[in-house]
């Protein structure tokens, strides 16, 4: 049976200070089966207040929380009002691609 690399997630902005004011770890490798798991419930189980994410970067695209992380991707949660996933920087097109509804 063969092992996975964990996927590597971050917390930024509002979401860094709120796990830190918590004690917990604002960088975690977090085991994701190897068919993957959407964004939004490794933010679930991390216990992240969903309602203030506005999606993530995923392996360096913005997505929106229903992206699908596999194994070895590289997440960072972005809330709102954070500038860098302002559309002027990176658009719109992969939080709404992503959209969980």
């Amino acid at each position: 049976m063969g092992t996975t690399t964990p996927a590597m997630v971050r917390m930024i902005a509002f979401l860094h200070d709120y796990r830190r004011e918590l004690g917990l770890p604002t960088a975690v490798a977090f085991d994701v089966p190897a068919e993957g798991m959407r964004a939004v419930d490794i933010a679930r189980q991390l216990e992240l207040p969903v309602e203030r994410i506005e999606g993530a970067f995923l392996n360096a695209r913005l997505v929106g929380l229903g992206a699908l992380v596999r194994p070895g991707d590289r997440v960072a949660f972005v809330p709102y009002g954070t500038p860098a996933s302002h559309p002027a920087f990176f658009g719109r097109a992969g939080i709404e691609k992503y959209a969980v509804v």
